[in-house]
């Protein structure tokens, strides 16, 4: 039903807005990888509401709990299932749009498919879902790290930023930017002055009782060379895909992306030379390091494009269940720009597709 992500290391979320709590099981993950749950607690303190005035002011300590396949600090190879649980809940906020449809939410789409819908925080629509992917995504954070290790190998390194908020454009070097230089600020931008920018907009955003989208871009160093799969799991195909199942989510570019249509091929393909240690590199990197469908050991670069939040406080038309005329202005407690929390999910699933196509690889060589 859409739930489950993945191929070899698959997960299964979990669980709705303003249920008891949200969720995630992996399976695939292989046994005796040391677990560091400080690691996922943090991961999900990143994405959690309430971290600053930027976000939705719903209070949630967002505390992981392992339910099964953990033994001794160490996964066993059983499903490893795990659990928040809601404690800010507040579904009777929604009393209000029980009777109605939000503009560009998916409360017409779920009714139209299932001829039902969760009217309290949108469900599984809304991004509290996502709490399952980001616990996941630090398990697969570290099986990357785990794998790197036993190749003697650099780690990878996924970072991901806020680039754009709206007009405003960060400056960013994707060759040398970190996650220190990320968290600095509490948009997430790691240009100053543009982060600035973009925090004066988003306030006057919710003032407005408007929201406001943008870019978030990922860079990942030290990629393992041949992640991918012809011809219809291509490495871009499944991080595409992994990207576009993110709430508010519009658009994915890889590499040159979509101003690959300004260039010619002359200046587009990217040279190889010789490395340093004797396998081709290449001079530019128009690709995102991936050819073919497969990794090529360059950097992986990626956008993701975030429309601006759907629930918004200033009025706006639609109609009702039963089709009459209405207006809506929305109550209750939504993000004006969800880009500084779109972060770490990005983070999640661009370690998940990773951790999936490496151990789809171990099916290839053992190199």
């Amino acid at each position: 039903m859409g739930n489950i992500f993945g191929h070899t290391f698959r997960i299964s979320t979990f669980g709705e807005s303003h249920g008891g709590g949200v969720g995630v099981v992996i399976d695939g993950l292989p046994a005796k990888l040391v677990i560091d749950l400080e690691h996922v607690q943090a991961e999900l303190d990143r994405r959690r509401p309430g971290q600053s005035r930027l976000t939705t002011q719903r209070n949630e300590v967002d505390a992981v709990e392992v339910l099964s396949g953990v033994a001794g600090g160490a996964s066993t190879g059983a499903p490893l299932a795990m659990l928040v649980r809601n404690a800010d809940a507040r579904p009777g906020a929604y009393d209000h749009m029980r009777q109605l449809y939000r503009p560009s939410h998916a409360d017409y789409t779920y009714d139209a498919k299932y001829g039902n819908r969760t009217v309290e925080g949108g469900g599984r629509s809304s991004a509290r879902e996502t709490i399952g992917r980001v616990a996941a995504g630090a398990i697969a954070m570290q099986l990357l790290d785990a794998l790197a290790d036993r190749r003697e190998r650099p780690r990878p390194e996924i970072v991901s930023w806020v680039d754009q908020v709206h007009s405003i454009t960060a400056s960013v070097d994707a060759s040398t930017v970190d996650r220190d230089a990320v968290e600095v600020d509490q948009t997430r931008c790691p240009d100053p002055a543009a982060a600035a920018d973009m925090t004066n907009a988003i306030e006057q955003a919710r003032r407005d009782g408007d929201s406001l989208g943008g870019t978030v871009r990922t860079v990942v160093r030290h990629m393992t060379k041949g992640l991918g799969e012809p011809v219809f799991d291509r490495l871009e195909a499944d991080i595409g895909k992994a990207m576009l199942s993110l709430p508010a989510t519009k658009g994915f570019e890889i590499g040159s992306g979509f101003a690959a249509t300004e260039m010619t091929g002359r200046t587009h393909n990217d040279p190889f030379v010789p490395g340093p240690d004797g396998s081709p590199t290449t001079t530019s990197n128009h690709s995102g390091g991936v050819q073919g469908g497969i990794s090529n050991g360059q950097p992986l670069l990626f956008r993701t494009v975030f429309k601006p939040t759907a629930t918004i406080s200033s009025p706006q038309d639609t109609v009702t269940v039963d089709g009459e005329v209405t207006t809506l202005a929305a109550k209750g407690r939504h993000d004006p720009c969800v880009l500084p929390r779109a972060v770490p999910m990005v983070d999640a699933m661009t370690a998940l597709v990773l951790a999936d196509h490496e151990l789809r690889q171990l099916k290839h060589t053992l190199l």
